[in-house]
């Protein structure tokens, strides 16, 4: 039964980064439990908007295009300073939350930076008794764009078989893993017992080809190619059929986790502790292991991400059978 629509509205500007609106999309689910029926606008940037567009609750999703001398803010304003808000929501930190009238407002600030993962550090800025976990708000005709582009590679080459994602692509410097390794990857697990049957499908946005490339040609005809096929939605439900997921500390990283996949994060210099994919089916590889030490990406060997791959799968999909005495 669907919860009675209120006069109650609230604004939530949220991040430009998908990676980011993954980790505080619980906030939605928490303002329905907090004010039932709100009506919710959403502000946050043009990749990750499809993501919103059908969440509970949000009747409105505004694009903020970055713009020179901020201009970008005072589009926004424009567009919400005629609105009386019940609650203002900014988990950027913005000073927008504090130039329009609303009862009650929750403006992110270095503050609540206390050695928290992301998750929690939202959920306990809006006040949550919990850690909010990631939502995904995966329509039908997000999964409809998905079916169309991965049945036909399902049908051809070996055929249907259990799928792994693979996200080598990471839009920050020092985040991605060498595009060579991913394909020496592949190898490796198409050998690998386990993996017998698999196939393996490579996932990334418009102009994320060229990292792709080397896992692509690696796979062969088990590859299945969801390379800039669709927005973030369409690929949420791209990874949603997939056994597992391996991928880059990126957006598609906690999309995979949100949606339940069990997940390996590959780290370089970030902060693993932070910002790892969120859930208890979820591990991260980093090419250094101590917190608040970093090394570059570079220094994870393919070995090592192919023995965190097997453990991932072991641990989730079927535990690796008892060797003979």
């Amino acid at each position: 039964m669907r919860e009675p629509r209120s006069d109650k509205k609230v604004l939530f500007v949220t991040s430009n980064r998908i990676g980011d609106c993954v980790i505080s999309s619980g906030v939605i689910g928490e303002i329905a439990r907090r004010i039932p029926g709100a009506r919710i606008t959403v502000a946050c940037g043009r990749p990750p908007a499809p993501f919103f567009r059908s969440a509970p609750g949000v009747e409105r999703v505004i694009i903020l295009d970055k713009k020179k001398l901020a201009g970008h803010w005072f589009d926004l304003w424009r567009q919400v300073v005629g609105t009386r808000w019940d609650l203002v929501i900014d988990i950027r930190g913005s000073a927008l939350g504090w130039l329009i009238q609303t009862e009650r407002r929750v403006i992110y600030n270095r503050g609540w930076e206390t050695g928290l993962p992301k998750v929690e550090t939202v959920s306990r800025m809006v006040g949550a008794t919990r850690a909010l976990d990631p939502e995904l708000f995966i329509d039908a005709r997000a999964r409809a764009e998905a079916a169309a582009v991965i049945d036909p590679q399902l049908a051809s080459g070996t055929g249907p078989g259990p799928i792994v994602a693979l996200a080598p692509i990471a839009h920050q410097p020092g985040k991605s893993w060498p595009a060579d390794r991913w394909g020496a990857l592949v190898e490796m697990l198409k050998v690998e017992p386990r993996f017998d049957g698999w196939r393996f499908m490579l996932v990334g946005g418009p102009g994320d080809h060229p990292p792709a490339a080397p896992a692509l040609a690696a796979a062969g005809e088990r590859g299945v190619d969801f390379v800039g096929k669709g927005d973030i939605l369409a690929s949420a439900a791209a990874i949603d059929r997939a056994a597992l997921f391996v991928g880059n500390d990126s957006g598609l990283m906690h999309v995979a986790a949100a949606a339940g996949r069990p997940t390996l994060g590959l780290f370089g210099p970030t902060e693993w502790w932070l910002y790892g994919p969120w859930g208890a089916r979820t591990r991260t590889v980093a090419s250094n292991e101590t917190r608040g030490a970093f090394a570059p990406i570079e220094a994870l060997t393919t070995q090592r991400v192919f023995e965190a791959v097997i453990a991932l799968h072991d641990a989730f999909i079927d535990p690796a059978p008892p060797t003979k005495p």
